[in-house]
């Protein structure tokens, strides 16, 4: 056993519901700011979360992470808190069965129409500790990162302008407060064959629920058509200014979200290439900004279909 292997057993000798049990432990693909392993004992799975980075340069709150599992759990679309370690940096849920979904699974039939119905589900839930405004958390991270003279994306200040201009926009025509993940990548879906779930709760928030739709429409690469189904499904029907406001949201997730692509590349001890992660996410925005279709979703944000 190594020494890294010495100090993870030491560690899940600590968590009380799995001390004095066999288990077994696999590492979960995909975290970003914790470990996810895969922990089985007789008779139950677990998954134990274990927190990695700097969350206030982040603005994770932990407690409200673990306080927004419950509720989404509560709502029958996210799974069971086990416990809570604040000492150890551990959260303990239950492990649920099933595939993790990736971009590509969209395209398969009736996906989409499951993943929207999973959202709504969990919108339509308890209320969560805290709200999450991805303009707001923009303006911090881009403090952050000039005061701790993090390396920008060039070009990304040169449409301060028309972020500003987006967000009059979405405010001109506010919408209820829901229950939101706010960060819906395909990996955040798992597909038990009867129900989707949906698990990550570390930038949950009460929010505007397009931010979701728009946020899991940039994440997941869904093409416009894919968008529209997206939309369709959640509201029941197609209508211009909706669609209006969740591409518009997804311009608002990629110009924000890519920030924390910066400040991870420069902050980050975890070997990925978290440059690359927001460079894309910026160019995404970028590319709508520099569009035509900008000024037009502008407009039919406010209009009555």
């Amino acid at each position: 056993m190594t020494s890294t292997d010495a100090e993870l057993g030491a560690l899940l000798d600590r968590i009380p519901v799995l001390q004095g049990l066999p288990r077994s432990v696999v590492d979960l693909h995909g975290g970003l700011t914790n470990r996810n392993l895969h922990v089985s004992t007789p008779g139950r799975d677990f998954v134990v979360r274990v927190f990695r980075g700097d969350p206030e340069l982040l603005g994770i709150d932990r407690d409200a992470e673990c306080d927004n599992t419950r509720a989404a759990a509560a709502a029958g679309v996210g799974p069971t808190v086990v416990d809570q370690l604040p000492d150890l940096g551990v959260l303990v849920i239950d492990y649920l069965e099933g595939r993790t979904l990736t971009n590509a699974d969209f395209a398969e039939p009736g996906i989409i129409e499951r993943v929207a119905a999973a959202c709504r589900q969990l919108h339509g839930g308890p209320r969560f500790t805290g709200d999450f405004d991805m303009f707001n958390r923009q303006a911090r991270y881009l403090a952050t990162v000039r005061y701790r003279g993090f390396p920008l994306f060039p070009r990304y200040t040169d449409f301060l302008e028309p972020f500003e201009r987006l967000r009059a926009a979405l405010a001109a025509r506010p919408r209820p407060m829901v229950p939101c993940n706010n960060d819906l990548l395909a990996a955040n879906f798992i597909d038990d064959g009867t129900r989707i779930w949906v698990i990550d709760y570390e930038y949950s928030g009460n929010n505007d629920a397009c931010f979701e739709l728009g946020n899991t429409a940039t994440e997941c690469d869904l093409d416009c058509d894919e968008v529209e189904a997206l939309v369709t499904a959640y509201f029941g029907r197609l209508r211009r200014h909706e669609l209006a406001r969740v591409r518009l949201q997804s311009v608002v997730s990629e110009y924000g979200w890519a920030l924390w692509g910066a400040i991870q590349a420069a902050a980050s001890p975890i070997e990925a290439d978290f440059h690359e992660w927001g460079e894309s996410r910026f160019e995404k925005a970028a590319s709508t900004f520099t569009s035509p279709v900008f000024a037009r979703l502008l407009d039919e944000v406010g209009r009555d279909d």
